[in-house]
């Protein structure tokens, strides 16, 4: 009779017990498919960027595996409108994924299409999206953790009932029945126990606990290595996402330092274009002047010579002041006139209040040699061309205006986009086009739209104006 209770009583005990273990073996789950699931968005985020760094074919194809790794696991969240915080947070998690895989398609096909702000703009979304997404999924991770850590407690109190249930039925069959049994069931009772207590730590957000290794195969050694699994799998979760924080601020350095490092690149660029054959030409025109006049002229012209390339050499890797800069376009104008008999007619008024205000080297040259060769060359009247400085509040403005063939308003759009072509012959050219002038004013005070250009039409001439901030005089 006491064999039969203690029979019925262990197979009830056990079934119980096995349904306990089966619900321990589930509690966590969700945690380590929201860990998993937070690993293949991390790959696609990277695969992103190895891609734009990269741009080959291994690039492209890890992240089209990652990204349809990401889609399927996306597919097991919820889809539908449930009163559950969980529930929410895993549809917005989904709606904010699938625009994310949305934009990121658009960033490699901005990439692969060599469309540069594109791609930036659309790397950016992507970036906020990650952040915005990452962050969801750490707060229903937490959500989810604390859901299982109160159902792993209620799990464990309905264990401790069930031993204490165990305990008094033993107690009233037979006081041997009840060592008997203790001594059967102690070899899951402990680790059951210990698991509850090492899950307490766990909770308590100690993560460098575990449980004993076991290579028992029954239920107690299956739940503890899952247990132990599972906490390595939320320390190097942790850990990760420690990582990838610490990854992402690095990114943001390096590209912070690739930007300052590209910005010094076209600067020096652009500053190096000088078309050799405008000096060889003009040396040519002094040597024919050494000739025909006596040598005092031709002193003063190889003299202006020289100082107008010896200023362009000197400041080819720095700025000037805008005296500097003055002088740099009377020497050019002294030259043009030797040249072409005295037809420039060029004036200036200038606020010496600005002289020492610095600006970017040969940017007033360009545009006076522009008026020169595009407005007043070739006209059937005379050809002025007047420079003024003013200090205005705030900024300083400079005006170079000619007489000369004007332009028309697709003309000077066209100018201002960079679509307008040079059109003066290699040898009467410095090099130094407007495009030139437009992009160094842009890199060196970091605004747009510092350089204006006015005409009322053809035949009406063209004024361009330059526009100083001011806070940059030294």
């Amino acid at each position: 009779m006491i064999a039969a209770l203690l029979l019925i009583m262990n197979v009830g005990f056990y079934f119980q017990i096995n349904r306990s273990i089966q619900k321990l073996d589930n509690v966590y789950a969700s945690n380590v498919d929201m860990t998993l699931l937070s690993d293949s968005f991390e790959a696609v985020q990277n695969n992103v960027y190895n891609y734009l760094k990269v741009k080959s074919s291994d690039a492209i194809l890890a992240y089209y595996q990652s990204e349809a790794k990401y889609r399927e696991q996306l597919n097991k969240l919820n889809d539908r409108n449930i009163d559950n915080s969980v529930k929410v947070l895993e549809k917005n998690i989904r709606e904010m994924s699938q625009t994310y895989l949305k934009t990121t398609a658009e960033t490699v096909s901005a990439k692969r299409g060599r469309n540069v702000e594109r791609y930036k703009l659309k790397y950016e979304e992507t970036t906020q999206l990650y952040d915005y997404i990452q962050s969801a999924m750490n707060e229903l991770n937490n959500q989810l953790f604390k859901n299982n850590s109160q159902s792993y407690e209620s799990l464990r109190q309905v264990l401790k009932y069930l031993e204490l249930t165990n305990t008094v039925i033993m107690l009233v069959i037979v006081l041997g029945g009840m060592a008997f049994l203790i001594l059967t069931t102690r070899g899951m009772v402990k680790p059951l126990t210990n698991m509850a207590e090492t899950a307490e730590l766990v909770g308590q957000g100690n993560f460098n606990v575990k449980m004993p290794n076991t290579d028992a195969e029954d239920e107690v050694g299956v739940v503890t290595r899952a247990f132990n699994t599972m906490v390595e799998s939320l320390d190097e979760y942790v850990t990760k996402t420690k990582e990838s924080m610490e990854k992402e601020q690095q990114m943001t350095e390096r590209q912070l330092l690739m930007e300052n490092h590209l910005k010094e690149a076209q600067l020096k660029y652009l500053r190096s274009q000088i078309n050799s054959h405008f000096l060889f030409n003009s040396l040519n025109a002094g040597a024919q002047l050494a000739m025909m006049e006596d040598a005092e002229k031709t002193g003063i012209f190889v003299e202006k010579m020289a100082d107008f390339f010896r200023y362009n050499v000197k400041k080819g890797e720095e700025d000037a002041t805008l005296r500097e800069e003055l002088e740099a376009v009377d020497n050019y104008i002294y030259i043009l006139n030797v040249r072409f008999a005295g037809d420039i007619h060029f004036t200036s008024q200038v606020d010496e209040s600005v002289d020492n205000v610095r600006i970017p080297s040969m940017i007033l040259q360009p545009v006076v040699e522009n008026a020169v060769n595009h407005g007043i060359r070739d006209i059937d009247w005379e050809g002025k061309i007047h420079l003024t400085v003013k200090k205005e509040e705030g900024f300083i403005r400079i005006s170079i205006r000619d007489n000369g063939k004007g332009m028309t308003q697709e003309q000077i759009e066209n100018v201002l986009a960079g679509k307008a072509g040079e059109q003066t012959e290699e040898g009467d050219s410095t090099g130094i086009g407007m495009n030139n002038v437009i992009s160094r004013l842009e890199l060196y005070y970091e605004q747009k739209n510092l350089l204006q250009i006015s005409s009322e039409g053809p035949g009406l001439g063209t004024e361009v104006t330059i526009t100083i901030p001011e806070d940059r005089r030294e």
